[in-house]
């Protein structure tokens, strides 16, 4: 079946995959951005900067979820193979 498939083609979930990356490398600079005045010994961002931060977690869900649905999309495709 991989011969048939295109080298370039979206799988399932790929799309979840990559836009949780995006979120999470935001999270990850909104986190360093945050963390930097702190370490630096200059005046702290407000409270809900910190909330950006949690980008990092959203991401890591929208990743995983697009993973889980490559899985779900792959054992449909098994199935469906054996029949």
């Amino acid at each position: 079946m991989r011969d048939k498939t295109q080298a370039n083609s979206a799988e399932a979930g790929d799309r979840l995959i990559r836009v949780g990356a995006i979120v999470f490398f935001v999270g990850a600079l909104a986190t360093l951005v945050t963390v930097a005045p702190l370490l630096l010994g200059t005046t702290p961002f407000p409270t809900y900067m910190f909330g950006l931060s949690m980008l990092m977690g959203v991401g890591f869900l929208l990743a995983g979820a697009g993973v889980l649905q490559s899985i779900a999309a792959g054992r449909r495709r098994a199935r469906a193979a054996r029949s």
